[in-house]
């Protein structure tokens, strides 16, 4: 069976974005020291969810990584509605953090009820990256 063609150019669709590609590398928050500590830092609200971003300190991880978090609590809805709510936020991240988040920088996405499950993906992809270039500045 041959992969599926893209419309488009004709080209086999590989599953990869070319956004997801980045020289910096993207981890994943596991631990919860990491989660209070980017909440002690700056928050930036958007509709759909609320950005928390830290500078990390020299003796944590090195620089040249992006680190980032997903939060959804139960005011968010019963277990589908959390993972539905995580997955979209992983989803932006995977495509906005690579390009626009800054090397050396912990960010925790925290869903918010109702929002973040509904919020159109154009408007999601674009909250997190006005949201950015507002932490940044």
């Amino acid at each position: 069976m041959t992969p599926p063609e893209d419309p488009e150019d004709g080209t086999a669709i590989t599953g990869i974005s070319p956004l997801a590609v980045s020289s910096c590398p993207v981890e994943t928050l596991r631990i919860r020291p990491d989660f209070l500590a980017a909440a002690r830092a700056r928050r930036q609200s958007m509709p759909a969810f609320l950005l928390q971003a830290r500078k990390r300190g020299p003796s944590e991880p090195p620089a040249p990584l992006i680190r980032i978090g997903f939060t959804a609590s139960k005011k968010v809805g019963n277990a589908v509605a959390r993972n539905r709510a995580k997955r979209r936020l992983r989803a932006i991240a995977q495509e906005i953090l690579p390009t626009n988040g800054t090397p050396g920088w912990d960010y925790v996405l925290i869903a918010r009820a109702r929002e973040t499950a509904q919020r159109p993906y154009a408007d999601l992809l674009r909250d997190l990256t006005h949201a950015l270039s507002k932490t940044h500045r």
